[in-house]
């Protein structure tokens, strides 16, 4: 599986640990940023959509303190459907009942264990389809 990756400075360090986690299974596009100096989380969600669609990408993971900033500058994009997960149980609805392409982790409130555990899950769960396909396709209405 490819991944295209991205955080901001509050999420370097888990993204890091997330493809040490993960490298020997799949591939990783890493847009950064790669240093804890301050920077802009639209950036690199907006940077993370671009590399997904250009190189085919199969998954987005995005990182940043709480998470929703990021989340919130993937949404923007159409098709893009980014899940803010922090529980294994969420990643498994958003992907089920939502069909998402991207995952949102809130660098400052799961560790590693926990994030490990949320990807694992986001990446092994498929949609449903069903009642549910009808409702994800009203999304880019």
């Amino acid at each position: 599986m490819k991944i295209s990756i991205g955080s901001d400075h509050a999420g370097v360090e888990l993204k890091e640990q997330i493809i040490q986690v993960f490298n020997s299974k799949h591939e990783f596009i890493n847009v950064g940023t790669n240093t804890i100096e301050s920077v802009d989380y639209p950036d690199f969600a907006h940077k993370a959509v671009s590399v997904y669609k250009k190189e085919k990408c199969d998954l987005i993971i995005l990182i940043c303190g709480s998470g929703n900033g990021i989340q919130m500058s993937a949404n923007k994009h159409k098709d893009i459907r980014c899940a803010l997960c922090w529980s294994q149980e969420i990643a498994k609805l958003a992907r089920q009942h939502n069909n998402a392409n991207a995952l949102a982790l809130p660098a400052r409130f799961i560790n590693k264990n926990n994030a490990v555990q949320i990807i694992e899950v986001f990446l092994q769960t498929d949609f449903e389809g069903g009642r549910h396909k009808k409702r994800m396709d009203k999304i880019n209405a």
